[in-house]
């Protein structure tokens, strides 16, 4: 069946809001839609300028209204997902919901679900994120759908929460403290992880498997950090914290109000290499060559009023 009609819980983040400008340039503005639920309709606003882009206010995590959304779609497509919380939180939103998820295609007759996890996800994995999102994909697998799941190495573009925090940092702080410098990370464009989502969707061969999404090449940490200072131009020095500084680096972020900039259970993660492990198929499996983080990122973060950004910082540190 060729899919028209997609379902995309989390569409208003960094990847959704990438797959839905490639779905409406796949489906060429007027053969398929796209349904963005959101619980803050002003959240919509990224992605509710696209045509045949639907953003509606809805509870994902409410039974009733997942059944009412997911019906009528030909696919699904879940994003949801967080890198820092409790125990409880990562259990709510990459376990729990993956299964209120199934019950309702289930309920509707929807088959078709495509799934983003995460490299590393394992039951045995260092971080509570890493163990949730294996969990996750466990209940899907037994789910009895047509499933595809997507496993991203850290994700870099435009506006993204990786790259772009460390050229902020520099931009600040004289030094760069950082622990984990030695970790190894593959990362890879979010163009490349939205064009595999909607070819996932579009290939049959897709339904049952399971995918590498990486870029090109390996970096550790420390090359990443400093690669976005160069090209932001505030390269800073490295100060490599030893494990027992950076854990309590991590515990001081935490215990400060909002998002955590870093979490324990972010350093848990880097223990392991976040690289592809070669035993699945990657992105080339979807006929997609991988975008160099070098081609992308230094035109992104050297084109950023990075002044502007300092002056905004300040003025919010001082409030």
């Amino acid at each position: 069946m060729k899919i028209k009609h997609v379902l995309v819980l989390g569409g208003t983040g960094f990847v959704g809001r990438a797959f839905c400008e490639h779905w409406v340039r796949r489906s060429h503005g007027g053969h398929g839609s796209v349904t963005v639920p959101t619980r803050q309709i002003q959240r919509g606003r990224t992605v509710q300028f696209l045509p045949t882009v639907n953003v509606v206010e809805a509870d994902v995590l409410d039974d009733a209204q997942l059944a009412r959304l997911v019906a009528g779609h030909d696919a699904v497509v879940n994003l949801v997902a967080r890198l820092h919380g409790s125990e409880a939180e990562f259990h709510r939103l990459h376990v729990d919901l993956p299964q209120r998820l199934a019950h309702a295609c289930r309920q509707t007759g929807v088959k078709r679900l495509v799934h983003v996890s995460a490299l590393g996800a394992a039951a045995d994995a260092p971080s509570r994120y890493q163990r949730s999102k294996a969990a996750g994909e466990a209940v899907l697998q037994q789910a009895g759908l047509d499933l595809t799941l997507l496993r991203p190495s850290v994700i870099f573009g435009e506006n993204d929460n990786f790259l772009n925090l460390f050229a902020r940092l520099q931009a600040v702080f004289p030094v760069m403290p950082l622990g984990g410098a030695n970790a190894q990370l593959q990362p890879v464009w979010v163009d490349d992880v939205a064009e595999a989502i909607v070819r996932a969707l579009d290939q049959p061969e897709a339904i049952g498997q399971t995918y590498e999404c990486t870029g090109p090449r390996v970096y550790t940490l420390g090359e990443l950090v400093q690669c976005a200072g160069q090209w932001s131009g505030h390269r800073r020095p490295l100060l490599r914290l030893p494990s027992a500084l950076a854990g309590l680096q991590a515990l001081l972020m935490e215990m400060l109000p909002g998002e955590p900039m870093l979490s324990r259970d972010n350093l848990a993660s880097l223990r392991v290499p976040n690289v592809a492990t070669g035993q699945l198929p990657g992105l080339q499996a979807l006929g997609i060559t991988a975008a160099p983080l070098d081609t992308v990122m230094p035109t992104v973060l050297s084109g950023q009023d990075w002044a502007a950004r300092l002056d905004v910082l300040r003025r919010g540190a001082g409030r």
